[in-house]
């Protein structure tokens, strides 16, 4: 090593906002390292137990759970994408909105609505009984192809809103070269346009199946055996934290091993064209496509919207009615909205080093900081709290069972989100600006705070607002590490459904839905924006 190198790399190894950066990563990365270390003190009979017993049975119903969602999203997710994208009919634009409104109702909330629809006093039940007859049993959602529905209906909008921006702008020079070479529309879509959905379709599906392997809330109203449920059940039915340490640790190398495979299957699929890409231009339905597209969309949004929505409205109506929704109920609500907004903020703060510096520093270390923070993405509820739970224990028992154990697990969870937006802002950000700032004698802290936290303003609102819907939801970590008596909607709407009182569970439910909408008026506004 030169001398010239010398101090460039002392200098780069003590940047504090390299240092910073990295604490983040580092702290964020605390569940994981814990589970690591548990599930190393597990025996090699212990691990022998866990294949002989409980592995086999977890990795099958988690695969096949995953596979029946990935293939129930794409047919529900592309099929709807196709229509709305490339056919202009009335109510066009509803039909948006409709087949992204599924994402405001959590899988937990899904779980629980249809199996009180299906039971014999349901309204379902009583439709196919009136079908069907008495002698007919009722549909059982408490196997695989009733987890894989619930899932399904639950997380295809993924597939629909990255397949509906791809179809939107696309190569049309070749679909008009095939036209011409005497290429019929089916031919068209399955040589030409789906290869070119492949990428987002590879990338939707990521999203669906880490969806499935990090799922608590649907598998364990369903009863269906999986890692998460089976994590959970360890930690707080048997209080064996280390076979759980052990269970999370093979369902986290799932995870990375899903997430690697697809990533190197998109990378060898590279569509692009030499030409400007155009807009494509929508095909007018006549009035017997529209009425067929309208009713293919409409079985979707009654199943996966109207449905759902109806119960929750109907039943928050008797909790209306009967006073039940009362001071307590809108405690849950504010303690909602304390933990969401505190995670939220904190989110903010602790990924803005992360994404400023690999924005300003395109070096080995940024991406390897930018990958590192993502490890929220592949650790679900149960592992995140698990691996909080033991570092508060070994480390600062005195923080133990109160608010910010909760609190930085939720940020540790969605730190992902907060980064990749604030990442994403700052790539648009010319370095010009900063530049001029310093270059007129002000310091970095004056720049930060005059120049470029007023430039992303928008991501940074982007990325409170993701990080405050999803940790809104959350329920297994809240379930685990919330404070003594501190009830959120999640949990009343977890303990009132095992309860089976409805019209508890319902306004809450309706709660959850109505402080999602945000999230989607973000996502359809920058979806309109690229368009």
């Amino acid at each position: 090593m030169t001398t010239a190198t010398r101090p460039r790399l002392l200098a780069f190894r003590l940047s504090p906002l390299a240092t910073l950066a990295t604490v983040v990563v580092l702290a964020a990365a605390i569940p994981l390292l814990y589970v690591v270390w548990n599930s190393l003190q597990l025996s090699a009979p212990q691990w022998a137990g866990l294949w002989t017993s409980r592995l086999p049975t977890l990795l099958w119903n988690t695969l096949s759970l995953s596979v029946l969602v990935a293939i129930g999203s794409v047919l529900l997710g592309v099929s709807s994408a196709w229509l709305i994208a490339r056919r202009e009919f009335a109510g066009r634009r509803l039909a948006v909105w409709l087949m992204v409104l599924p994402l405001t109702i959590p899988t937990y909330v899904f779980a629980h609505i249809y199996t009180v629809l299906l039971e014999e006093d349901g309204w379902l039940g009583r439709l196919w009984i009136a079908l069907a007859g008495d002698g007919r049993y009722l549909p059982d959602l408490f196997n695989v192809w009733g987890a894989g529905l619930i899932l399904t209906l639950a997380g295809f909008s993924y597939v629909f809103l990255l397949a509906h921006s791809a179809l939107g702008v696309s190569t049309r020079s070749l679909e008009e070269a095939a036209r011409i070479q005497g290429a019929s529309r089916a031919e068209v879509f399955w040589r030409i346009n789906l290869p070119l959905l492949r990428p987002a379709i590879a990338a939707a599906l990521a999203v669906v199946v880490l969806h499935v392997l990090s799922d608590f809330g649907a598998v364990s109203m369903l009863q269906y055996q999986t890692f998460t449920l089976s994590i959970y059940l360890q930690m707080s039915g048997r209080f064996d934290y280390q076979a759980a340490a052990g269970l999370s640790l093979v369902l986290v190398l799932l995870s990375l091993t899903f997430l690697l495979l697809e990533r190197f299957f998109r990378s060898r699929q590279r569509y692009y064209s030499t030409r400007q890409p155009r807009r494509q231009p929508r095909r007018r339905a006549n009035g017997l496509e529209t009425a067929l597209i309208w009713g293919w969309l409409g079985v979707i949004t009654l199943l996966a919207f109207g449905l759902p929505l109806a119960w929750m409205l109907s039943w928050s109506w008797v909790a209306w009615e009967e006073r039940l929704i009362d001071a307590e109920f809108w405690g849950y609500a504010r303690n909602s909205l304390l933990v969401a907004a505190l995670a939220a903020s904190v989110a903010l703060v602790a990924a803005l080093p992360v994404a400023l510096y690999h924005a300003r520093r395109r070096n080995l270390l940024g991406g390897v900081l930018l990958q590192l923070s993502s490890v929220g993405f592949v650790l679900p509820g149960p592992v995140v709290a698990l691996g909080i739970l033991s570092f508060f224990l070994a480390q600062l028992p005195l923080l133990y069972g109160g608010m910010a154990a909760l609190v930085i697990a939720l940020v540790i969870r969605f730190l992902p989100l907060a980064v990749q937006s604030q990442d994403a802002a700052m790539a648009q950000l010319t370095p010009s600006l900063e530049q001029a700032s310093r270059s007129l004698g002000a310091g970095p802290l004056a720049t930060l705070w005059h120049v470029t936290l007023p430039m992303i303003r928008g991501g940074m609102a982007t990325a409170w607002v993701l990080v405050f819907i999803d940790a809104l939801k959350e329920l297994p970590a809240t379930l685990i590490l919330r404070p003594t008596g501190f009830d959120t909607l999640p949990v009343r709407i977890w303990i009132e459904a095992s309860e089976e009182m409805l019209e508890l569970a319902a306004p809450a439910a309706l709660m959850l839905v109505i402080g999602t909408l945000p999230v989607l008026w973000i996502l359809l506004r920058g979806e309109r924006r690229s368009g």
